[in-house]
């Protein structure tokens, strides 16, 4: 499997560039020509993943969201999700659906909707340091042009 295509980009965790993420990742994709439900499955589970940011990863201030997205030579799309924020204490515990450390009236389904709509998820974390989600999804009828 080999890389080739790569972006990088990084915004401030304000809910209003969560539109601006999933629509630079769809963006991005465009040229393996995924059919209108693929493209909406990533679009969400970018989404839910920015969300978690701007909620949880800084919940009293502002931080920065770091997205990397890789196309690989076999039509995967490789997206990591990064913040430098308050970590996640139990990633197991926060991954089951319905759990939530939000106050408000979340719904504590973002990581089970990532891993519906996207072929693989996974979740690194540490208190202090911040949390890495890295989803995978691989288009079956893309055919990138590698030149």
């Amino acid at each position: 499997m080999n890389i080739v295509n790569e972006v990088n980009f990084n915004f401030k965790s304000k809910s209003s560039n969560e539109s601006f993420a999933r629509s630079a990742v769809s963006a991005f994709i465009l040229c393996l020509d995924p059919t209108i439900a693929e493209l909406a499955d990533i679009k969400t589970a970018v989404s839910e993943a920015v969300t978690n940011c701007t909620v949880h990863a800084y919940p009293d201030s502002i931080g920065t969201v770091y997205i990397n997205v890789k196309i690989t030579d076999n039509n995967k799309i490789i997206i990591k999700i990064r913040d430098k924020g308050v970590g996640i204490e139990d990633v197991k515990q926060a991954m089951e659906p319905l759990f939530t450390t939000s106050n408000d009236e979340r719904a504590g389904l973002g990581f089970a909707v990532m891993q519906s709509f996207m072929d693989k998820i996974s979740v690194r974390s540490k208190l202090g340091s911040g949390t890495t989600v890295t989803m995978e999804k691989t288009l079956y009828r893309a055919g990138y042009d590698k030149r």
